[in-house]
């Protein structure tokens, strides 16, 4: 076994690979640890070894089957990983076998109309964030099968829970070999999502005020953010009161429990910041939170940005002379950040030590225990679990 992780002795190239993978069955259900098949990439395709992956409560969601629009089984889910390029495709020239690479859910082609935009944006109109999607672009078919040769579903453009999977090369970014590829594993969403959205769609500045709603990986990752940025009042609001220490190490300087207070969350807010922060951030998905998140903003100046994934087919409760005295509300999808283009220099700075990613893994468990990691993440004990393949 190679240094990287890959065999260069079973001639792999070109063929079907064998390995394990976590197959989701239906909502709910535990994830079955079995024998997969996963073929060669085909054109502008990459097959990847993965060597750690982590959970998301994206993948919680959809194991859970949320939204039934959604719904895809059998299904590999995952979307937060690192690990090694076993082979690419014809047409690929960016990456080759051993590089090192985490997946990303959100492409970047680099050569459609949204890619080549002058205007900001981060979206690809072929490679975009799609949780319908659950093929390959190349010829809608899967490239994962089980012992019986019947397809398995992808998810997120990314299927990260097997010890193998095929990518669009669109949607994998090579990063600097020397960078860890364990805590590598945060940038394929979480950390990029929650601190992309407090430097690249809110662009904190320093002394500005921020409110957080919901302590989760996100939610932390745009305190992270803030921090860094030099926000001068960081409030993080959980129900939970242990998110409260948590929130502490990485940077929050004020914590509310709303169910701990007797005045309304905004005008609570509004009493600590003289009439509102600056930027405040949804992330619990949940639409009364967004409103007490759009309230707590200052008039004038004030921005809402929406991180939370919202399964309720609830419109926004908001009326539209509110947005009359100068507050927005904007949604940021992978914090704002083009994949490929900026994930490597987030990966140096990360390197570097300019963003705190230890905080967030606060457990770690072999594959074969991916349940276990599930459980964590439905009793609130964990921010991410990290599985090692």
């Amino acid at each position: 076994m190679a240094a990287n992780g890959i065999s260069h002795v079973n001639g792999s190239l070109g063929k079907v690979i064998t390995c394990r993978a976590a197959v989701a069955y239906g909502p709910g259900q535990p994830l079955a640890v079995e024998q997969v098949q996963v073929d060669p990439p085909q054109k502008m395709e990459v097959r990847i070894k993965i060597l750690f992956t982590s959970i998301c409560h994206t993948d919680l969601s959809a194991w859970e089957g949320e939204n039934e629009a959604q719904r895809a089984y059998p299904r590999i889910l995952g979307h937060e990983a690192s690990g090694v390029v076993e082979s690419v495709g014809e047409g690929v020239t960016d990456m080759k076998a051993g590089d090192h690479v985490v997946p990303i859910f959100n492409g970047e082609c680099g050569d459609c109309v949204y890619c080549n935009s002058t205007k900001k944006n981060n979206l690809c109109g072929k490679f975009r964030v799609d949780p319908f999607k659950s093929v390959m672009v190349n010829d809608g078919k899967c490239r994962f099968r089980n012992k019986d040769g019947n397809p398995i579903y992808h998810f997120l453009n990314t299927s990260t829970f097997s010890e193998y999977t095929v990518v669009d090369s669109a949607c994998l970014v090579k990063i600097d070999p020397n960078a860890p590829l364990d805590k590598m594993t945060l940038l394929s969403c979480g950390v990029s999502t929650g601190l992309g959205a407090a430097w690249n769609t809110a662009d904190v500045q320093t002394g500005e005020t921020v409110a957080v709603f919901g302590l989760g990986a996100v939610g932390l990752a745009v305190v992270e953010g803030a921090r860094t940025r030099g926000a001068s009042k960081i409030i993080g609001v959980d129900i939970n009161p242990e998110k409260r220490i948590k929130g502490q190490a990485i940077g929050i300087t004020d914590f509310i429990n709303p169910k701990e207070i007797d005045i309304p969350l905004h005008e609570k807010i509004r009493e600590m910041t003289e009439g509102g922060v600056h930027y405040s951030f949804e992330c619990a998905g949940n639409l009364d939170v967004l409103r007490e998140a759009f309230l707590s903003t200052h008039d004038g100046w004030g921005m809402t940005i929406v991180l939370g994934i919202h399964p309720t087919p609830r419109l926004l409760p908001l009326h539209p002379m509110e947005l009359f005295d100068g507050r927005r509300i904007v949604a940021s999808i992978f914090g704002d950040f083009k994949g490929k283009s900026q994930l490597p220099l987030f990966a140096k700075q990360c390197m570097a030590g300019v963003v705190k990613l230890d905080e967030f893994i606060t457990h770690e468990l072999p594959f074969e225990k991916i349940n276990e990691g599930f459980q964590l993440l439905v009793d609130g004990k964990s921010l991410r679990c990290l599985l090692h393949l």
